[in-house]
Order: structure tokens, then sequence, then C-alpha cells
């Protein structure tokens, strides 16, 4: 069933018309009122059209013209592009101009993003339409560019324009989050859209028409589409929502909301759990958390706090490959996998199963770790737009390869090792950082930690991890150096060199952080205005690291013509 077809059913079933689909704050959107706004908006489309692909930008925050966008192309049969409001520069410019937009919805509050790169997009002045309608600071919009609004009332009326729309076309392109290379553009079609949100609904959230969910998430990113909004829509249910994602409002939101459930992707159950708990934290309609990457002690004290279930996947915005954790899967384990996934080598051959010590710590990483793969086929994953190079990475052999690194145990148990840039190398032992930011997580005041590696003036890498702290939390290096001396599976090797008490952390806009550019500011106090934390030595205390040491060790690395690992 196309997208469009559940926007007309459910205005047309009067058991879900008058039901609110949609709340900001104070503003609420009904069924009913929301597909006659998806009309107005996919005639005003149709209307704008131009020869070439029919593809529609966005660049908002989580408002409800967003919502009315995915409406209004749902029933003009075109196809959304949903653009990262982090991005700058060359980056914002490339997305829009890569992906073929040839109309823009935009805010106020990213004109000043988009006017100096927008000769660089392919999109003239008349072609940008900026919505007002939300602003939390209104302004008079710009005479340059168009109003949104007085746009929809010129073009948007006339009935249902009624466009023929198969389960097969495209209905949206999402981003990768661009972690590691220039983010790809994944083809979602209607089908799977509508069937991964009937699915999620059914099978994850077990959700009726009277449940409500949350979207803080961007809704750029797949995980707000197909966990939010898709099983929301399916089931005639309700969703609230926020601009942006904020750990001090979550709570006071699901509780406004009723929210009975809760999308999420990247680091926010860390977030959350940083404030500071109150005795009625779990008083609230929480139900179900899903999302990935909450690490099991996280995913546990989120569920002990609040009163509600987390069910945390390991999944890809292609969707070729999917795996649900339980709760008796081993501690560091992303759950056991389908027939078909395997952990494999460059050339396809599957690799030995892990072989770990009395505590816990992988004895054979360099056999073990591999690329996760699909050998069943590609699942989901429709193709990527314009780029051949990454459709055949990703497809070798008719598999689906994901990227990302993994091990298995001998039971079958699959462990996620982070990305192939996430191998570290010292002292000669190769090594990945995931399980040493499990152990740092163990500290009760450490809710994130990022491990990476950073230069060696003789050879190879040292640790470093960036760790955030609780609200009212301080590093006591004495104290965590005790708690490091009794992590019984922590190798010596893998004893953090430096450690950066993070104020924040630099992230994508799905609170994924960006370990490429931690290992680019390293310990250099030009790129990092936090505190920094060292020792020389295995046994030393941990110090300040000052900028008589960085100087020291600047001149370290120069006196072996090594200055360049420094500026990579």
């Amino acid at each position: 069933m196309p997208v469009g077809e559940l926007i007309r059913a459910n205005a047309a079933d009067p058991t879900r018309a008058t039901r609110a689909f949609l709340r900001l704050n104070d503003v609420q959107v009904t069924y009913a009122e929301y597909y006659r706004a998806s009309v107005r908006w996919a005639n005003t489309l149709r209307r704008l059209r131009r020869p070439g692909p029919f593809h529609v930008g966005v660049l908002l925050d989580n408002i409800p013209d967003y919502f009315f966008a995915l409406g209004g192309a749902a029933l003009a049969g075109a196809v959304v592009i949903g653009i990262n409001n982090t991005k700058r520069g060359i980056h914002l410019a490339r997305d829009i101009a890569y992906t073929d937009c040839q109309i823009l919805i935009t805010e106020g509050k990213y004109l000043s993003l988009l006017e100096p790169v927008l000769g660089e997009t392919g999109l003239g002045l008349e072609r940008v339409l900026v919505s007002r309608r939300w602003d939390e600071t209104p302004e008079p919009a710009p005479t340059r560019f168009r109003d949104l609004e007085a746009t929809l009332e010129e073009h948007g009326g006339g009935p249902d324009p009624e466009v023929p729309v198969a389960d097969s076309d495209p209905y949206v392109l999402v981003f990768t989050s661009g972690t590691v290379t220039a983010p790809k553009a994944v083809i979602c079609s209607h089908g799977r859209m509508v069937e991964t949100g009937k699915n999620i609904g059914v099978n994850t959230y077990g959700m009726s028409a009277d449940d409500v969910g949350y979207i803080a998430m961007p809704l750029f990113h797949a995980n707000a589409l197909m966990c939010g909004m898709m099983p929301t829509l399916y089931y005639g249910a309700g969703v609230g929502m926020i601009r942006k994602f904020s750990k001090t409002r979550w709570l006071s939101d699901i509780r406004r909301y009723g929210a009975t459930f809760f999308n999420y992707t990247g680091k926010p159950l860390a977030y959350i759990l940083g404030t500071p708990r109150r005795p009625d934290d779990h008083v609230n309609p929480l139900r179900i958390c899903y999302g990935n990457e909450g690490s099991h002690r996280v995913v546990a004290e989120f569920e002990e706090r609040f009163g509600c279930r987390v069910i945390d996947v390991f999944g890809s915005s292609e969707g070729g490959v999917g795996v649900t954790r339980q709760p008796d899967d081993p501690p560091r384990s992303i759950g056991f996998p389908a027939t078909g996934i395997v952990v494999v080598d460059e050339q396809g051959s599957e690799k030995p199963p892990a072989r770990f010590d009395e505590t816990g710590r992988l004895l054979n990483p360099d056999a073990a770790i591999g690329e996760i793969v699909n050998t069943q086929g590609l699942a989901w994953f429709e193709g990527y737009y314009k780029n051949p190079d990454a459709m055949q990475q990703r497809t070798r052999n008719g598999w689906y390869w994901t990227g990302d690194l993994g091990y298995k145990d001998e039971r079958g148990y699959l462990y996620f090792a982070g990305r192939d840039v996430e191998w570290l190398r010292v002292d000669g032992e190769n090594f990945v950082g995931r399980p040493i930011e499990e152990i740092l997580q163990r500290h009760p005041d450490v809710i994130l930690a990022a491990v990476y590696g950073v230069p060696d003036p003789d050879g190879g890498d040292r640790v470093m991890a960036a760790l955030m702290l609780r609200d009212g939390a301080t590093f006591d290096p004495q104290r965590f150096e005790e708690f490091l001396s009794a992590q019984a599976d922590l190798s010596p090797k893998w004893t953090p060199a430096y450690i950066r008490i993070a104020s924040e952390l630099p992230q994508t806009a799905t609170s994924k952080v960006l370990k490429n550019e931690l290992r680019r500011q390293k310990f250099r106090p030009d790129l990092c205005g936090d505190p920094i934390y060292w020792r020389t030595r295995a046994g030393e205390s941990y110090r300040r690291f000052a900028a008589d040491d960085y100087a020291a060790l600047h001149a370290q690395f120069a006196a072996l013509s090594k200055l360049s690992l420094l500026d990579l």
C-alpha cells in the first residue's frame, strides 16, 4: 500500500478522522486536517514541478510542516529528501545538488546557511519556500525567497490530485549518517515504508490507535520516519514532537503528550540518564523505547529508572541487516542473528569464533573480527541514489555488506566491534575501541565514552578516551585509576593514555559520535578546549595535560620527523 492511501484511509475512517495525529506543544492536527493539508501541499508541489526528478528537499526542524511535506509528496507522487540541518557550507550544497532537489522547503533560521551556497545547489530563489508558521521568533520573510504560506494559498487549491503511485515507487531518500565517508542517499519505497511501520507497530510496540509516540529524533533520519511516523500513521495513533531532542525536556514531554512509545538512535538514552535522578521518574505513561546503540548497562538502568521496556537493535538505514537483542543474551553481544548473517574476511570467508579469557576479554581479535554480512541477500535494501560504486561495494556476491566490524562467539551470538576506521594498534597489538568503551561506561559517573587512537611518537597508537560525565559529577584521577585497576577484563594495552573530560562530543544530528573528528582533534590544545589528563607509561598516575606537556611532545614528534601525524 502506498503512503498516500494510508493518509486517505485515515481521513475517511470516522473513528480516526477527528483523532489527533500530530501535536507540537499546544498545536494539534487531526487526521482529517492532515489529509486536507496534504492535498493542499500536493497541488502546490505539482504546480511548481519542472522537468527532471520530482524531488523535494526539506530543510526543517521537527515541525508540522515537515509532516505536511511528507503527506503532500505522498499524494503528489514526489520524493522527499530530508536535508540534514546540521550540515554547513559545501556539504549542505552537495546534499541538495546531489539528490537533484528541484524544490526546497526551509525556515528562516536556516537561510543564513543556505544563501552563501545557493548557487551551488542548482536551485534558484524562486525554488526555495520559506516556512514562518512555526517560527519560535518569527521575522518577516525575505522578499527574495518565496513565502510558503503565500505559495500554498496561490497554488494549493483544488481536489486531491489522486496521482497513481505504486508500492515500488521511491518515497524518500534518506542519507546515511556519514560518520566515516560522505553520506549516501538510501532509496526507500512506499512499500518498504508502510510495511516497516506495520511490522514495528505490531511486533515491537504491540500498538493500537490509543497509543501515542514521541518523535525527538530528526525527521530527516530513517529512525524517526520508520519507527515514529509510519507506525503511528498505519495504526491511526497519535504522535507528539519536539523541534530537536532535549534531555531536560524529554520526561516532561513524555508526560505531557501521554507518550507510550519512544524511538531513538545513537546516544539519547545515555544523555537522559545523565540528568539528575528523581524519585518519581518512573511515574510516566511510557511502555516501549525502541532504537539502537544503547549499551547493556544503559538499557538496564533506563528500564529500571523509567519503568519501561527498552528494545535495542542492530541495523542500518539501508535495511540489509537487523538483529534484536534479548534480555538473556550475553552482556556485550548485540543478539543472536538470523541464518545467513555471518562475519567474514575481505574475500568472503567466514571468520572463526572469538575466544575469551576468564574475564571475558577477546583473545583473538585479528582472527575473529571481520565484516558483518547478510549472505541471504539484500533484505529491504533498495539501493543508493546515483552511487553505483557504493552499490557495488554493498552488494558483492549478491550479499549485503554492512561496513561494520563484528565477531561471533562459539554459540553464534554476534558482537559489534565498530567500523574499520576504529582499529587501534598499540605495541604491535591490534584491537578495536568498542570493548574499552563498554568497560569505561561501567563507571558510575560516566554516561558516554568514545575510544580512539592518537599517534605515538614511537610508532603505532596510544589509546585516548573522551568521557562525558553525569550532570554535577567531577573527574577524580585517583578514584578513576582505582576503578580501572578493578576491571579484570581491561587489558594493560587498552588502558587510556589520554582522558578527555568532554563537555560535549562531536556528533551527527542522530547522536552518533564523530570519531574521525575526535581523532583529528587528538590532544592538541588549539583544537580541543576540554580538560585532558594523561600518563606517559603504565603505572604512572594521571595528571593534567598542560601546555608544557604538549610542547615537549610536539618537540619529540619533530625530532623524529613525525610532525605530520599531529596534523592529520
